[in-house]
């Protein structure tokens, strides 16, 4: 990797914590970084315990410029600025994702809705929407009960794809065990194998 101690964040979203492919995978990628790297800093997140949605007063609060904030404001975003925080310190994000009809878990939403903020992981330019987030890599192991990753049904994948660009993480790896549900072994075999082979190199 490129950086000498690289800061990783680890998160999980499966809302299976025993038996959890997803995570087993994540878990394996980050030993393997750390057995590459033993001065590598680890935050790890597990959203799958959900945040409080966003509401009418969080928007409100969000869209109030920092210096006119009142306390109550600044105790609905203390969250948000957090796990921003998280994301701007990372070198690498490793989440553990499974596919829950056809799309990502609602936890795993609900974090992305707290990180998305303009002027904090993205800005507006005359050309459009600009991620703050460069300079990252995102490895994502994805478990699917029989959702090819990829596929026209596969709306989870192509969502953290459009989503992490648009914070400005456009490097991103997807290692998938899909099919667990009629084959709940090889799949995973077959992942293992990916994320032991992987270029664990960072984004320029």
């Amino acid at each position: 990797m490129t950086n000498a101690q690289p800061n990783i964040l680890k998160i999980d979203s499966s809302s299976r914590h025993e038996g959890s492919a997803s995570r087993q995978l994540a878990t394996r990628l980050v030993n393997r970084i750390t057995a590459e790297n033993l001065d590598a800093s680890i935050i790890s997140r597990d959203v799958s315990a959900g945040f409080p949605i966003i509401s009418e007063d969080w928007i409100g609060a969000n869209f109030t410029p920092r210096d006119e904030r009142n306390e109550t404001q600044n105790d609905l975003l203390k969250l948000s600025d957090i796990l921003i925080s998280e994301l701007h310190a990372a070198d690498i994000l490793v989440i553990g994702v499974p596919i829950y009809n056809f799309g990502v878990p609602a936890a795993l939403k609900t974090w992305i809705d707290l990180i998305c903020r303009v002027g904090e992981t993205f800005h507006y330019t005359e050309a459009g929407p600009e991620g703050l987030l460069t300079g990252k890599r995102a490895v994502i192991t994805v478990a699917s009960g029989g959702v090819p990753v990829g596929s026209p049904a596969d709306h989870a994948t192509s969502y953290l794809t459009q989503v992490l660009g648009f914070v400005g993480i456009t490097d991103v790896t997807y290692i998938s065990a899909t099919g667990l549900a009629t084959d709940p072994e090889a799949p995973i075999h077959a992942a293992e194998a990916e994320i032991d082979a992987l270029d664990l190199k960072t984004a320029a």
